[in-house]
């Protein structure tokens, strides 16, 4: 994320044009805002990152708090599947804790856009996991994540990323 003032200004002009095109200018915030945002939606996405691999040791509990249980949450993640609303994303999460994928996959490359109430952060995600014969194989997926501030707190409320071959749903 460009922290100087061109990158600031230049994000807040995406970040206008964006809500503007939706229709939602009366959700525009200060740049000292939007700063203070930047940093609570990159702790909640590293957040993430975390559960994720908790949950390749086959501990789904930490995703499920940084979740959002909202029924319109969305996940498409490496299988290729596409889930809609909490009970699916749960079940989802619960299956792949099962797998055991081991390893570890981090952001890279990380750029935000967040507003009053919606943040997307897109990036890299690259590290390595075990793939379907055992061996570690290394992983570099592009994904975006949505936030949604819920209570003051920025919850995840879609996920996606693009597939990994040998985890693909037949």
């Amino acid at each position: 994320m460009d922290t100087g003032d061109t990158g600031k200004q230049l994000r807040g002009a995406s970040m206008r044009a964006v809500v503007s095109a939706f229709g939602m200018g009366a959700f525009l915030m200060s740049a000292p805002a939007l700063a203070s945002d930047d940093a609570a939606v990159l702790a909640a996405n590293d957040g993430f990152y975390a559960a994720l691999n908790t949950l390749f040791t086959g501990d789904a509990g930490p995703m499920l708090a940084v979740w959002s249980h909202a029924d319109d949450t969305t996940y498409m993640g490496p299988t290729g599947q596409y889930d809609r609303g909490w009970d699916a994303i749960h079940a989802n999460w619960e299956t792949q804790a099962a797998k055991k994928l081991g390893g570890k996959v981090e952001p890279t490359e990380v750029s935000v856009i967040a507003g009053e109430t919606v943040a997307v952060v897109s990036e890299y995600e690259e590290g390595e996991n075990t793939n379907a014969n055992g061996a570690v194989a290394k992983v570099k997926l592009r994904g975006t994540n949505v936030f949604r501030k819920e209570d003051g707190v920025w919850k995840m409320v879609g996920h996606h990323t693009d597939t990994l071959p040998f985890l693909l749903e037949e």
